[in-house]
């Protein structure tokens, strides 16, 4: 059987993994073949009877494994065998069934009208039939994709997805099931746009066979987001802070990211107040991390937090350091001296940890507030002066 029509000028095709699936195989077979002939299925080390099947398909490229090695792996060797093949696109659609390849169409036209992209098919999970822990788990996914790379999505565990194959990553980590968040992730630190598409979906109990183990398969995913996450909040996030900055230059990125942002006055005040209390707290190794973890989680401006939890630059170490030993004195009744001495040192803070821990937190609470408050009260005035002009 060959494509009864070729979609638009799209140098496509359409990869197929499949691991036991010998109930819907061939209808997934025959209605991609409707869209198009160019067809990469991987036989991901099937028992069943898929081998079997395939054989009526000799016109399709085939990838065998001698063994299951996770889909991941699947959807990696067929990107290289697209690659290799001189595609530029690859569709993936599952072999279980779930997908309609009609939708295929939608596909290339998003991307002939609006550009390169990495596409994800977005499936209605409010529909009757979806499994309760499928609808959980893209929550769950929805939201640490968000929070690792800003970007909200609707679906991001659906496997009906376009790849620009030219764009995407060239190696990856992950081989199973948590291969899909990788290359999603990763693409988006690279700055391709990651959009959803709305497409089909049918789940039929009689038929279709999941190969996700919830425990196993959950305990993998959640790991590699722990991972993602801190590479998101230690390297990402503060590289893309600074590419705006190096961008605009930074009398224009203070105008329009601080200034002139979207944020109230009160929001832009309690990031200063969250990134000065971070900065001076005895958290050192862990600031960058802290701060930009606590924006994102109360919705503060994270560009505002991160620069002021820079109060803690070199030069200022030394008062920091100083001034928390002496309110921690104070508080703790150790009869502080009003100017360091000789004994103000590395050993002198190790021996004296208690009362340099409770001042810290003393001066870091301290300063938040007259920080928080007077940025506050010059933003207003700002903003006032501004609106008159």
């Amino acid at each position: 059987m060959q494509g009864q029509f070729e979609i638009g000028k799209l140098n496509y095709c359409a990869i197929v993994p499949t691991y036991n699936n010998h109930k819907t195989l061939r209808r997934v077979l025959d209605s991609v073949l409707l869209q198009t002939s160019k067809i990469i299925v991987v036989n991901d080390g099937s028992t069943d009877s898929t081998f079997e099947i395939l054989s009526d398909y000799p016109q399709l490229t085939q990838v065998h494994f001698p063994k299951n090695c996770g889909k991941g792996k699947a959807l990696r060797e067929g990107f290289k065998k697209a690659v290799a093949l001189g595609f530029d696109y690859a569709i993936t659609i599952d072999s279980d069934g779930q997908h309609f390849a009609a939708d295929i169409p939608n596909f290339i036209q998003a991307i002939e009208k609006e550009g390169d992209a990495l596409l994800i098919g977005s499936r209605n999970m409010k529909q009757e039939g979806v499994p309760g822990k499928s609808s959980f788990g893209n929550t769950f996914s929805n939201f640490w994709f968000w929070f690792e790379t800003g970007i909200k999505l609707t679906d991001t565990q659906s496997g009906f997805r376009l790849y620009p194959l030219n764009l995407i990553p060239k190696k990856y980590v992950t081989n199973k099931f948590e291969f899909e968040i990788e290359v999603i992730v990763r693409s988006a630190w690279k700055t391709i746009p990651v959009r959803n598409i709305p497409i089909q979906v049918l789940y039929d109990p009689s038929e279709r066979v999941s190969h996700f183990r919830p425990f196993t398969d959950f305990t993998r995913i959640s790991i590699l987001n722990t991972v993602l996450v801190v590479i998101a909040l230690l390297y990402i996030k503060p590289r893309d802070l600074i590419r705006r900055i190096q961008q605009k230059g930074i009398k224009k990125f203070f105008l329009e990211n601080i200034l002139e942002s979207d944020d109230s006055n009160a929001k832009k005040a309690l990031s200063i107040a969250l990134g000065v209390f971070i900065g001076i707290c005895p958290l050192w190794g862990f600031h960058t991390i802290l701060v930009l973890f606590l924006a994102v989680l109360f919705k503060l401006n994270k560009s505002i937090a991160w620069g002021f939890s820079n109060v803690s630059i070199p030069p200022m170490i030394p008062l920091i350091v100083y001034l928390s030993l002496q309110i921690g004195g104070f508080v703790t009744g150790a009869n502080p001296t009003l100017m360091p001495d000789r004994s103000f040192s590395l050993a002198y803070i190790q021996n004296n940890l208690t009362q340099y821990i409770i001042g810290s937190f003393i001066l870091a609470t301290l300063s938040a507030v007259i920080f928080g408050m007077t940025g506050y009260l010059l933003l207003t005035f700002f903003s006032t002066f501004r609106d008159k002009k």
